[in-house]
This record gives structure tokens, sequence and C-alpha cells, in this order.
């Protein structure tokens, strides 16, 4: 057994004993002893208990943001009825899935190795509900790092159930300051606001409607940037493929205005020097700096009183 493996069984450990507490609020530098005892009892010669300490620091500190994204993933699952080990577990699997550093726990370790503990330590059927949450919100995430195109996820990229949507890098100027709308999603990442095309319609149409609809605003149309695919998991429909059309697009600098939906939590106006030290998918920072940079040098700018 791996020491990361018995590591994160300590953390589950820490979690499920505070959970049945009812202290999973406890101030983080009370989790030390907690983590000590276990070590002791279950670690099997662990010495360094940072892994376990790091993980259980992740989960305590985004527990919100966490819960949140587990009631979306599981709708037929209120948090209170899925068990204590398996709701811990799935809190583990998902801190390492979005936040973790993807170098030392790629995002399939993340979901075996909880798959694993579910097997391990949950009931009969643990390691089917932790596979099938954990692996919806990778699908829906557009599987990032996948380190090859299974036959089987190729057969779906040209047979399955498409959907077009289109999608925009909206600038703005202000104060003689280029900025960016981005929206943020329950997955802790800024990414582009998008959305979907309806037949026959031109997709330079849609995403001036799709944009007004999502974050509020008015945009006028510059030049396409971009398109991107991925395959999303859809509980009514199964695998989707998503097509999605990216445009640069300029507005006035007005306050966005987040459309009440699920998925979605925040919209903001960044300066393009803030950028780059955001939370953002890779396949979307491609997108970001050509639009970026087209727009530094763009005539086709509205005129707006001030800037």
């Amino acid at each position: 057994m791996s020491t990361r493996h018995i590591a994160r069984t300590l953390a589950l450990q820490t979690l499920f004993e505070l959970d049945m507490k009812g202290e999973l609020a406890v101030s983080l530098e009370k989790i030390d002893p907690i983590i000590s005892r276990n070590c002791e009892e279950f670690g099997e010669g662990i010495k360094d208990t940072s892994f376990t300490k790091d993980i259980v620091t992740n989960v305590l500190s985004r527990r919100i943001t966490l819960d949140n994204i587990i009631v979306r993933a599981a709708p037929d699952w209120p948090l209170e009825k899925i068990g204590m080990v398996d709701r811990n577990i799935l809190r583990i699997g998902l801190s390492e899935l979005l936040f973790g550093d993807r170098a030392q726990v790629p995002p399939k370790v993340a979901i075996d190795e909880a798959i694993e503990m579910a097997k391990s330590f949950g009931g009969e059927t643990s390691g089917r509900f932790i596979n099938g949450v954990l692996g919806a919100i990778y699908k829906e995430m557009g599987e990032p790092e996948k380190a090859q195109v299974t036959k089987t996820k190729q057969d779906h990229f040209e047979n399955g159930k498409r959907e077009l949507l289109a999608g925009s890098v909206v600038c703005s100027r202000h104060e003689n300051k280029l900025y960016v709308g981005l929206v943020h999603d329950v997955f802790g990442y800024w990414t582009l606001p998008k959305g979907h095309i309806k037949e026959g319609e031109e997709e330079t149409v849609g995403v001036v409607r799709e944009l007004k609809k999502e974050i509020g605003i008015i945009t006028h149309v510059i030049e396409k940037i971009g398109e991107n695919e991925y395959i999303a998991n859809k509980p009514e429909q199964g695998k989707v493929v998503k097509h999605v059309s990216y445009y640069l697009t300029f507005s006035d600098h007005t306050p966005l205005v987040l459309e009440k939906k699920g998925g979605l939590d925040d919209a903001q106006w960044f300066n393009e020097k803030d950028v780059a030290g955001l939370r953002i998918y890779d396949d979307i920072k491609p997108l970001l700096e050509k639009a970026l940079e087209k727009a530094r040098t763009s005539d086709k700018w509205p005129i707006t009183p001030g800037q």
C-alpha cells in the first residue's frame, strides 16, 4: 500500500471524526493533534503527515464550495442523506480533482484513489456511487489532462449527440486600461461566458444574444478566435458532444449581471494584467491570450464617453 494512499485514509479518518462530532468548522490549528493521534493508531509507520494535513486543510477551508458542487452533481442525494464515509470521500476526491496540484495528483489518480477508499471503507455500492459523482464532474470539466483519446471517446466525438454553442472573450476599456469579462464556475475556475446557438441561427447573432442573457451586457462581435469540443455528461441525455465557437467581442465597461442558473456563481471584469493569476482551464488560456493581443491593437472599439 502506497504512502500517499495511507495518508489519504488518515485524512478520511480525521474528517470522519470531525464530521461525526459536528466540528467541521474547527479552526485549522486544532487539527494537528487529531492527525497525529490517527497517524499513531492507523499510520503504519508514516512519519511525515504533511500530505494528510494538506488534504484535510484543503477540504475544511473549501468545504462549503465542495458541498455545493456535490449537491449539484448528485441532485437525487441530499448531502445529509449521503453516508458520512461517502460524503467525506467525495470531499477529498473533489478537493484533489479541482484544487490539487495536478503535477503531483493527476485527475484520474484523484478519482481512482477516492474509489479505492470507498471500496475499502464504504458500503457495498459506495465505489460505484463515488465513481459516478466524481466521473460526472470530471467529464463536465472536459476531462482535463486526459492522456489520450480512447476509441470509446472518439466514437462519441464522431457519432454522439451534438450541441452547438458560442462563447466569447469579452473585452472593455476603462480609464485607458484593458479589461476582460469572465464567469466563475462551481468547479473553482474562471472561464468564458457562452450559450447555445439556435438551429439555423448565425453564430454571431447567437453569441450576442447569449452574452446579454448570461452576463447582462450588449457586445459587438469583432472576429472569431477559435473553437473546441468536449464531452459533457448530462443525466437526462447521457454523453453529449459540445462544440463551442469562440469570438472576440467588445463592450462598454458596465457592471456584469450574472444570470441565475446552475454551474456559475460569479461574473467580474478583470484588468488584463490580473488574468495570469487566475485559475483558468488550460484550453481557455490560449483563447484569452490570442484575444487580448488582438484587443490591444484593435481600432474597432465602441466610442464611449470617458474612455
